[in-house]
């Protein structure tokens, strides 16, 4: 029976699969993101940042399994940022940043990326990877300045990519999107179905596996 692994701390992510059918084992990686987007240039594209996020993630979280889980089954790593002006935008950590952020986008169109790294593993070995990354076109609202500040002093945008949620408070502040709203909450269910397809897992053997209790 392969056991899911989510290597993130995110609700976010653990919502969207436990809404799927499947309840993973959650392992944070606790890897140096600044260091590895650092190490990858200013000239990366998005798509590639995100995903070489989301397959170091998902490696480091291989990596510290306990036996038993390592003899089977698959590790999900994801990674998110929103590209505007173009720039990558992470967490902006801090309430003057995530006003700031939102001062820069409120209005206009971003584009949320994430990356998606599934690790299929077996005997404690990686067996196989697969990864992608999603893109989904996010319009923003232009919230008023009291809503803006009740928003920020939530300290809901403070650690989440791109200093809003679709799923939380922010989605006040979301007129649409154009794409997977999975995606956007931070782990696309179309594109990660297709990347355990790549490694020969099943949707419903999963199920199965993992029950939502």
């Amino acid at each position: 029976m392969t056991r899911v692994v989510l290597g993130s701390a995110s609700t976010g992510r653990l919502r969207v699969l436990r809404n799927a059918g499947i309840d993973p084992l959650v392992v944070v990686s606790g890897v140096d993101e600044d260091a590895i987007v650092a190490n990858l240039g200013a000239d990366a594209e998005p798509g590639d940042v995100v995903t070489a996020l989301a397959q170091a993630k998902a490696g480091a979280v291989h990596k510290v399994l306990d036996p038993g889980v390592a003899a089977d089954c698959v590790v999900i790593g994801c990674d998110s940022m929103l590209y505007l002006d173009g720039e990558l935008r992470g967490k902006p950590g801090t309430p003057e940043q995530a006003a700031a952020q939102w001062d820069s986008m409120a209005g206009r169109i971003g584009l949320l990326y994430t990356g998606h790294c599934v690790i299929r593993v077996l005997h404690g070995a990686a067996a196989h990877t697969a990864t992608q990354a999603e893109v989904t076109r996010v319009r923003f609202a232009t919230p008023t300045a009291a809503d803006l500040a009740a928003y920020v002093a939530s300290g809901e945008p403070l650690q989440v990519a791109g200093a809003f949620t679709l799923d939380g408070l922010g989605g006040w502040f979301v007129d649409g999107i154009d794409g997977d709203p999975s995606n956007v909450v931070g782990l696309g269910l179309s594109v990660t179905r297709r990347l355990l397809s790549a490694v020969n897992l099943p949707i419903g053997d999963l199920w199965a596996a993992n029950p939502v209790r």
